[in-house]
This record gives C-alpha cells, structure tokens and sequence, in this order.
C-alpha cells in the first residue's frame, strides 16, 4: 500500500535536498539514497539506450559512473540518443566525452569517468575495480557475453538490454543467483547476417526509453539495497503489436550445464572467441581493432596522412578524409572505416592509411 503524501518536506542533509521525492519512496529512504551515492556504476555504451541510462543514473545521485564508449556522434544519433544535440555532432567528440559534459550540468555531484575505449578482454577487468554493477548500452552481443562472463567470474551483477524496431527486452542477470545470457543463448550470438539489424530493419526511440528506464529501475533497487525486489524474470515489449510478456527464467539455471555459470568456462573473457572487426549497426561501417596495440601519436599521424586526403583532428580522434571513405581513428589504434560494410575493403583501407 502506497502512504499518503503530505506537504512537508523530509529533514534531510542538504546534500541529499535534490533527491527528497526519490527518498519519499519507502522503499528506498534515507539509507537507501546514501547506498545509491556510495555506489559505482559501469556503463558500456553511451548511445541509444546508453543516453537514457547515464541521464537517470546521474539524476539519481549514484556515487560514480564509469562511462565507456567507443564511437563518436553522426547526426542520425539524433533521433535516439537524448544526451545530445546537434552541437554536439558538430564538435565532433566521441560520445562519451560529450556525454560527460552533459552529464556534469545536470548534477556536478556525481563523478563521471569518460573513457574513449573498445571495452575487450584486455581491459574488462580494469573497467570492473571498485564497480557495484554493470549496466548494458552496448549494440552487440559480442560485448554481452564478454560482460556476462566477466559478471559471473567476479560476482558483479549486470542489466542486459536491447532493442530492435518497435521491440526490446531486458533481464537483470544476477550470478549464482539467477539464468546468465549463456543460459539464455546456448548457442552463443547470432551469425552476423542472419538476423535483422537497425540498419536493415530500423528502430523507434519510445523503445529505447522503455528498455533503458527497465534497466534503470531494476538497478536502483540493487544499489539501494532492495535485491529481493529485483525483476527476475526476461522481459520482452514488443510496443508495435501492444504486447509485453514475461519468460520465467527460475529453472533454466538449474537445466542446463550451462559453460559460463555452471562450468565457470569463460571463452569470451579469454578472448578465444573475440573478433578484430565489428560492422556497426546502421552507420555503413566497420570498426578495425588491434589487440594489446600500443597507444597512437595522434599528431605524429596526422602528419603522416596529410597527403594522402584531408584530416581533420582533435585531442580524441583523427579523421581522414580519402575517396569516398573516412577513416576515423583514435589512440588506442581503434578505427571505423565510415562509407563500407565490407571487413575485407576495411581492414585493407586499415592497412594501407594506418599500419598493419
């Protein structure tokens, strides 16, 4: 039963005045603020659902929030992504960069950690120091089943979310407690190919918000200390067809040998099954990655490519501009190669403007 509400405001630190109407809540309080200011958040990806999550996160008054991204804003993120404006594209930082910007205007309070970076089995580990939980705004599930292995080696619970057309779904995965992605997915992700894509089959933003406000919500109830509340269940709204269903995951644990929670295998962590090249979705591009490559002079390369087309550079990244292709590169060796959906014509390009 829901109390009533008075007109009186609680008595509360000034610090905490910003957050009375969430602390109003019985079922977080003034103790379950203080747990949700003392905690940290890894986010991976700052795009479409990750806009929605940092945004209520950040409004929320989470202690920290470690925000990884590795791309940079085209103006059709625009229609989605609702940390941004075109200001934002214009100035041609990558995502998480803005995002931080954004972020500290709408509370200094909470620290956030921008960091430009493809997240891989090289680095999960450190992205993971000090983290309460992990939080899903990535757009492939190469990443998912990277986090959910680096989820169950470390017991630290993660959201998965994902969105396709009108349609979303979303499952808190909380280890040795309930079903992990591999659980779900024994056969691992999907051919690349095989199933639509936004590029191909496009996406609505109203999903977006309701996919990333699920996460958000699931995710204050763990960090304010509220786990028996958590959402165990896979959620699926498919917003098109009106419809919303829940899948009861209880027994799926317990029936299959699942690799991952069960045998404590984790190939992704590895890297044994970890791709060099990523298509991404609906942007006419590859990402070219370099495992254990040492970090770019991005000024020593601009000069080197000056005379192969125009560059464009900031602190964050360099562009090239060459034929119809632009080559956008950043100082972990990391390149998307914008104008082709071939891997073979981008690792070429990769090879040719950048080094082998």
């Amino acid at each position: 039963m829901i109390p009533p509400m008075t007109d009186s405001e609680p008595q509360l630190d000034p610090s905490l005045q910003r957050y009375s109407r969430q602390i109003r809540f019985p079922h977080i309080g003034t103790a379950g603020q203080q747990k949700i200011g003392d905690s940290t958040v890894l986010l991976i990806g700052c795009g479409a659902l990750g806009s929605v999550i940092a945004d209520a996160l950040v409004r929320a008054g989470i202690g920290k929030l470690r925000l990884v991204d590795r791309d940079f804003l085209e103006i059709s993120n625009l229609q989605r992504q609702t940390l941004f404006d075109e200001s934002d594209v214009a100035s041609g930082l990558p995502k998480s960069i803005a995002a931080a910007r954004r972020l500290a205007k709408i509370n200094s309070g909470v620290e956030v950690e921008p960091l430009v970076m493809d997240v891989d089995s090289g680095n999960i580990s450190s992205l993971l120091e000090g983290v309460d939980l992990i939080l899903d705004g990535s757009d492939n599930f190469e990443i998912r089943f990277l986090i959910n292995d680096a989820s169950v080696k470390w017991n630290i619970p993660w959201i998965y979310g994902g969105c396709l057309g009108a349609d979303g779904q979303a499952m808190v995965i909380l280890p040795n407690e309930t079903a992990c992605l591999n659980c779900l997915m024994m056969d691992g992700p999907p051919v690349p190919g095989t199933t639509p894509t936004c590029d191909s089959f496009g996406i609505l933003a109203p999903i977006i918000n309701v996919i990333g406000s699920f996460q958000v919500m699931e995710a204050l109830k763990i960090l304010s200390g509220n786990r028996e509340s958590v959402n165990r269940k896979l959620n699926v709204f498919e917003m098109w067809t009106n419809e919303y269903r829940q899948l009861d995951m209880s027994r799926l644990r317990a029936s299959v040998q699942c690799p991952t929670c069960t045998k404590k295998q984790f190939q992704w962590l590895s890297g044994d099954r970890e791709s060099q090249s990523v298509v991404l979705c609906g942007r006419n591009a590859i990402q070219i990655s370099r495992q254990g490559a040492q970090p770019l002079s991005l000024d020593d390369l601009a000069e080197k490519l000056k005379k192969a087309g125009r560059v464009e550079a900031n602190k964050f990244l360099l562009r090239l501009f060459v034929d119809d292709l632009i080559v956008t590169v950043f100082r972990d060796g990391r390149a998307i190669i914008s104008g082709t959906d071939d891997v073979a014509t981008a690792k070429k390009v990769y090879s040719r403007y950048i080094g082998a």
